[in-house]
Protein backbone atom coordinates (compact mmCIF):
# COMPACT_ATOMS: atom_id res chain seq x y z
CA UNK A 1 0.00 0.00 0.00
CA UNK A 2 2.80 2.43 0.88
CA UNK A 3 4.52 1.72 -2.43
CA UNK A 4 1.35 2.52 -4.36
CA UNK A 5 1.09 5.92 -2.70
CA UNK A 6 4.72 6.75 -3.44
CA UNK A 7 4.24 5.90 -7.10
CA UNK A 8 1.08 8.06 -7.49
CA UNK A 9 2.65 11.31 -6.26
CA UNK A 10 5.19 11.70 -9.06
CA UNK A 11 2.52 10.83 -11.61
CA UNK A 12 0.40 13.77 -10.55
CA UNK A 13 3.35 16.14 -10.63
CA UNK A 14 4.24 14.95 -14.11
CA UNK A 15 0.69 15.52 -15.27
CA UNK A 16 0.69 19.11 -13.96
CA UNK A 17 4.04 19.81 -15.57
CA UNK A 18 2.81 18.45 -18.90
CA UNK A 19 -0.30 20.62 -18.76
CA UNK A 20 1.77 23.73 -18.01
CA UNK A 21 4.09 23.06 -20.94
CA UNK A 22 1.18 22.53 -23.29
CA UNK A 23 -0.40 25.86 -22.24
CA UNK A 24 2.85 27.70 -22.80
CA UNK A 25 3.26 26.22 -26.26
CA UNK A 26 -0.31 27.23 -27.15
CA UNK A 27 -0.08 30.85 -25.90
CA UNK A 28 3.40 31.56 -27.24
CA UNK A 29 2.38 31.59 -30.92
CA UNK A 30 -0.64 33.77 -30.10
CA UNK A 31 1.53 36.38 -28.35
CA UNK A 32 4.02 36.42 -31.19
CA UNK A 33 1.16 36.73 -33.67
CA UNK A 34 -0.45 39.68 -31.84
CA UNK A 35 2.91 41.42 -31.55
CA UNK A 36 3.45 40.98 -35.28
CA UNK A 37 -0.04 42.39 -35.99
CA UNK A 38 0.74 45.51 -33.91
CA UNK A 39 3.88 46.09 -35.94
CA UNK A 40 1.94 45.61 -39.17
CA UNK A 41 -0.61 48.25 -38.10
CA UNK A 42 2.10 50.80 -37.34
CA UNK A 43 3.83 50.05 -40.62
CA UNK A 44 0.66 50.11 -42.71
CA UNK A 45 1.96 53.10 -44.72
CA UNK A 46 3.01 52.02 -48.25
CA UNK A 47 6.32 53.85 -47.91
CA UNK A 48 7.30 51.91 -44.80
CA UNK A 49 6.44 48.38 -45.97
CA UNK A 50 9.63 46.36 -45.87
CA UNK A 51 10.49 42.74 -45.48
CA UNK A 52 12.47 43.41 -42.35
CA UNK A 53 11.02 44.56 -39.01
CA UNK A 54 11.06 48.42 -38.94
CA UNK A 55 13.35 50.16 -36.50
CA UNK A 56 12.26 52.60 -33.81
CA UNK A 57 13.32 55.55 -35.96
CA UNK A 58 11.17 54.35 -38.86
CA UNK A 59 8.16 53.97 -36.56
CA UNK A 60 8.74 57.45 -35.20
CA UNK A 61 8.80 58.94 -38.72
CA UNK A 62 5.54 57.17 -39.61
CA UNK A 63 3.80 58.48 -36.51
CA UNK A 64 5.02 62.03 -37.16
CA UNK A 65 3.69 61.91 -40.72
CA UNK A 66 0.27 60.79 -39.48
CA UNK A 67 0.26 63.56 -36.85
CA UNK A 68 0.97 66.17 -39.54
CA UNK A 69 -1.93 64.91 -41.67
CA UNK A 70 -4.30 65.07 -38.70
CA UNK A 71 -3.16 68.57 -37.68
CA UNK A 72 -4.09 69.90 -41.13
CA UNK A 73 -7.69 68.84 -40.58
CA UNK A 74 -7.96 70.77 -37.27
CA UNK A 75 -8.63 74.54 -37.26
CA UNK A 76 -6.01 76.11 -35.02
CA UNK A 77 -7.09 79.26 -33.10
CA UNK A 78 -4.44 81.29 -31.31
CA UNK A 79 -4.84 82.60 -27.75
CA UNK A 80 -4.82 86.17 -29.04
CA UNK A 81 -7.75 85.46 -31.37
CA UNK A 82 -9.71 83.82 -28.56
CA UNK A 83 -9.21 86.85 -26.31
CA UNK A 84 -10.43 89.16 -29.06
CA UNK A 85 -13.52 87.00 -29.61
CA UNK A 86 -14.32 87.08 -25.88
CA UNK A 87 -13.92 90.88 -25.78
CA UNK A 88 -16.24 91.35 -28.76
CA UNK A 89 -18.86 89.04 -27.23
CA UNK A 90 -18.73 90.90 -23.92
CA UNK A 91 -19.16 94.25 -25.63
CA UNK A 92 -22.17 93.08 -27.66
CA UNK A 93 -23.81 91.53 -24.58
CA UNK A 94 -23.56 94.70 -22.45
CA UNK A 95 -26.67 96.71 -21.55
CA UNK A 96 -25.01 99.83 -23.01
CA UNK A 97 -21.74 100.18 -24.91
CA UNK A 98 -18.64 100.13 -22.74
CA UNK A 99 -17.86 103.69 -23.82
CA UNK A 100 -21.03 104.91 -22.09
CA UNK A 101 -19.99 103.36 -18.79
CA UNK A 102 -16.58 104.99 -19.09
CA UNK A 103 -18.03 108.37 -20.11
CA UNK A 104 -20.39 108.41 -17.12
CA UNK A 105 -17.59 107.47 -14.71
CA UNK A 106 -19.64 104.64 -13.24
CA UNK A 107 -16.46 102.63 -12.71
CA UNK A 108 -14.83 105.27 -10.44
CA UNK A 109 -14.89 104.44 -6.75
CA UNK A 110 -13.43 106.19 -3.72
CA UNK A 111 -10.16 105.91 -1.86
CA UNK A 112 -11.92 103.84 0.80
CA UNK A 113 -12.70 100.20 0.03
CA UNK A 114 -14.83 98.19 2.44
CA UNK A 115 -14.48 94.40 2.80
CA UNK A 116 -17.87 94.00 1.06
CA UNK A 117 -16.65 95.80 -2.06
CA UNK A 118 -13.07 94.58 -2.20
CA UNK A 119 -13.88 91.64 -4.50
CA UNK A 120 -15.39 93.97 -7.13
CA UNK A 121 -12.39 96.31 -7.33
CA UNK A 122 -10.22 95.88 -10.40
CA UNK A 123 -7.28 98.10 -9.41
CA UNK A 124 -6.29 101.44 -7.89
CA UNK A 125 -5.32 104.53 -9.84
CA UNK A 126 -2.18 106.53 -9.14
CA UNK A 127 -4.25 109.04 -7.13
CA UNK A 128 -5.56 106.23 -4.89
CA UNK A 129 -9.09 105.94 -6.33
CA UNK A 130 -10.37 102.37 -6.53
CA UNK A 131 -11.64 101.23 -9.94
CA UNK A 132 -14.59 98.87 -10.41
CA UNK A 133 -14.50 96.11 -12.99
CA UNK A 134 -16.90 97.24 -15.77
CA UNK A 135 -17.82 93.67 -16.69
CA UNK A 136 -19.05 93.05 -13.14
CA UNK A 137 -20.91 96.40 -13.11
CA UNK A 138 -22.84 95.27 -16.18
CA UNK A 139 -23.55 91.81 -14.73
CA UNK A 140 -24.81 93.28 -11.45
CA UNK A 141 -27.12 95.66 -13.31
CA UNK A 142 -28.58 92.74 -15.26
CA UNK A 143 -29.14 90.83 -12.03
CA UNK A 144 -30.74 93.91 -10.44
CA UNK A 145 -33.17 94.39 -13.35
CA UNK A 146 -34.18 90.74 -13.15
CA UNK A 147 -34.60 90.99 -9.37
CA UNK A 148 -36.56 94.26 -9.54
CA UNK A 149 -38.92 92.80 -12.14
CA UNK A 150 -40.19 90.24 -9.62
CA UNK A 151 -42.03 92.99 -7.69
CA UNK A 152 -45.10 95.00 -8.59
CA UNK A 153 -45.03 98.79 -8.86
CA UNK A 154 -47.14 99.30 -5.72
CA UNK A 155 -44.75 97.20 -3.62
CA UNK A 156 -41.54 99.15 -4.41
CA UNK A 157 -40.13 102.41 -3.09
CA UNK A 158 -36.96 104.26 -4.09
CA UNK A 159 -35.04 106.37 -1.59
CA UNK A 160 -32.42 108.85 -2.81
CA UNK A 161 -31.33 111.56 -0.40
CA UNK A 162 -28.22 112.45 -2.44
CA UNK A 163 -28.85 115.54 -4.56
CA UNK A 164 -26.87 114.16 -7.51
CA UNK A 165 -29.54 111.50 -7.99
CA UNK A 166 -32.73 113.54 -7.57
CA UNK A 167 -33.38 114.19 -11.26
CA UNK A 168 -32.89 110.59 -12.55
CA UNK A 169 -34.69 109.17 -9.48
CA UNK A 170 -37.75 111.34 -10.15
CA UNK A 171 -37.70 110.37 -13.83
CA UNK A 172 -37.51 106.72 -12.80
CA UNK A 173 -40.58 107.24 -10.60
CA UNK A 174 -42.51 109.15 -13.26
CA UNK A 175 -41.97 106.51 -15.96
CA UNK A 176 -42.40 103.35 -13.86
CA UNK A 177 -44.97 104.56 -11.33
CA UNK A 178 -42.76 103.50 -8.40
CA UNK A 179 -42.94 105.75 -5.31
CA UNK A 180 -39.80 107.79 -4.68
CA UNK A 181 -38.47 109.69 -1.66
CA UNK A 182 -35.87 112.36 -2.51
CA UNK A 183 -34.46 115.11 -0.28
CA UNK A 184 -36.04 113.63 2.84
CA UNK A 185 -37.34 110.24 3.90
CA UNK A 186 -40.12 110.43 6.55
CA UNK A 187 -38.81 108.06 9.22
CA UNK A 188 -41.30 105.50 10.47
CA UNK A 189 -43.60 105.38 7.42
CA UNK A 190 -42.79 101.68 7.05
CA UNK A 191 -42.83 100.78 10.75
CA UNK A 192 -45.17 103.10 12.72
CA UNK A 193 -48.78 102.05 12.27
CA UNK A 194 -50.08 105.22 13.96
CA UNK A 195 -48.65 107.55 11.33
CA UNK A 196 -51.22 108.86 8.81
CA UNK A 197 -48.87 108.20 5.86
CA UNK A 198 -47.93 104.65 6.98
CA UNK A 199 -47.80 102.07 4.20
CA UNK A 200 -46.37 98.63 3.52
CA UNK A 201 -43.94 97.70 0.78
CA UNK A 202 -42.00 94.63 -0.31
CA UNK A 203 -38.82 96.16 -1.74
CA UNK A 204 -36.80 99.28 -0.95
CA UNK A 205 -34.21 100.62 -3.39
CA UNK A 206 -31.40 102.34 -1.48
CA UNK A 207 -29.11 104.73 -3.38
CA UNK A 208 -26.46 105.10 -0.66
CA UNK A 209 -26.59 103.28 2.65
CA UNK A 210 -24.81 106.16 4.46
CA UNK A 211 -27.35 108.84 3.52
CA UNK A 212 -30.40 106.56 3.29
CA UNK A 213 -29.70 104.73 6.56
CA UNK A 214 -33.13 105.50 8.07
CA UNK A 215 -34.95 103.91 5.14
CA UNK A 216 -32.61 100.93 5.27
CA UNK A 217 -33.14 100.54 9.02
CA UNK A 218 -36.95 100.67 8.71
CA UNK A 219 -36.93 98.16 5.85
CA UNK A 220 -34.84 95.70 7.83
CA UNK A 221 -37.07 96.11 10.91
CA UNK A 222 -40.14 95.00 8.95
CA UNK A 223 -38.11 92.22 7.22
CA UNK A 224 -38.57 93.46 3.66
CA UNK A 225 -36.19 93.14 0.70
CA UNK A 226 -33.44 95.63 -0.16
CA UNK A 227 -31.88 96.50 -3.52
CA UNK A 228 -28.84 98.69 -2.87
CA UNK A 229 -26.49 100.77 -5.01
CA UNK A 230 -23.02 100.33 -3.53
CA UNK A 231 -19.85 102.35 -4.06
CA UNK A 232 -16.45 101.14 -2.86
CA UNK A 233 -16.99 102.82 0.53
CA UNK A 234 -20.39 101.20 1.15
CA UNK A 235 -21.28 98.12 3.17
CA UNK A 236 -23.62 95.62 1.52
CA UNK A 237 -24.93 94.32 4.85
CA UNK A 238 -28.71 93.94 4.77
CA UNK A 239 -28.94 94.02 0.96
CA UNK A 240 -30.62 91.16 -0.89
CA UNK A 241 -29.31 92.37 -4.24
CA UNK A 242 -26.68 95.00 -5.03
CA UNK A 243 -25.71 97.25 -7.91
CA UNK A 244 -22.05 98.28 -7.86
CA UNK A 245 -20.88 101.60 -9.19
CA UNK A 246 -20.31 105.28 -8.50
CA UNK A 247 -23.35 106.51 -6.51
CA UNK A 248 -22.06 110.08 -6.05
CA UNK A 249 -22.01 111.31 -9.65
CA UNK A 250 -25.18 112.56 -11.45
CA UNK A 251 -23.99 110.96 -14.70
CA UNK A 252 -23.34 107.60 -13.08
CA UNK A 253 -26.68 107.59 -11.24
CA UNK A 254 -28.32 108.67 -14.50
CA UNK A 255 -26.98 105.55 -16.24
CA UNK A 256 -28.09 103.30 -13.36
CA UNK A 257 -31.66 104.66 -13.17
CA UNK A 258 -31.96 104.74 -16.96
CA UNK A 259 -31.10 101.03 -17.21
CA UNK A 260 -33.38 100.11 -14.29
CA UNK A 261 -36.24 102.06 -15.90
CA UNK A 262 -35.71 100.53 -19.33
CA UNK A 263 -35.35 97.01 -17.99
CA UNK A 264 -38.32 97.22 -15.61
CA UNK A 265 -40.66 98.75 -18.20
CA UNK A 266 -39.70 96.08 -20.70
CA UNK A 267 -40.23 93.24 -18.21
CA UNK A 268 -43.56 94.59 -16.98
CA UNK A 269 -44.65 95.68 -20.48
CA UNK A 270 -45.15 99.30 -19.43
CA UNK A 271 -45.53 101.33 -22.60
CA UNK A 272 -43.79 104.67 -22.09
CA UNK A 273 -41.42 106.84 -24.08
CA UNK A 274 -38.10 106.59 -22.28
CA UNK A 275 -35.72 109.49 -23.07
CA UNK A 276 -32.27 108.72 -24.45
CA UNK A 277 -29.37 108.07 -22.11
CA UNK A 278 -27.92 111.55 -22.77
CA UNK A 279 -31.00 113.11 -21.19
CA UNK A 280 -30.55 111.04 -18.01
CA UNK A 281 -26.89 111.92 -17.66
CA UNK A 282 -27.51 115.64 -18.21
CA UNK A 283 -25.71 115.86 -21.54
CA UNK A 284 -28.98 117.00 -23.20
Amino acid sequence: MVEDKIEKIPDKELEKKAEKESLETETKPKREKSKKEDIDILTSSPKSQTKETPSKEDLKKILLEKAKKLSKKVDVTTTKELKEQVKIKKKTDMLVPLEEYVKAGIYLGTRVVTPSMKKFVYRRRADGLAIFNTDIIDEKLKEAIEYLSKFDVKDIILVCKRQAGWKPAEMFSELTGIRVFTKKYPAGVLTNLTLPDFFENELTIITDHWLDKNALKDTLIVHKKVLMVCDTNNFAKGADQIIIGNNKSPKSLGVIFYLLTRGYCKAKKIEVNIPNLEYWTGEK
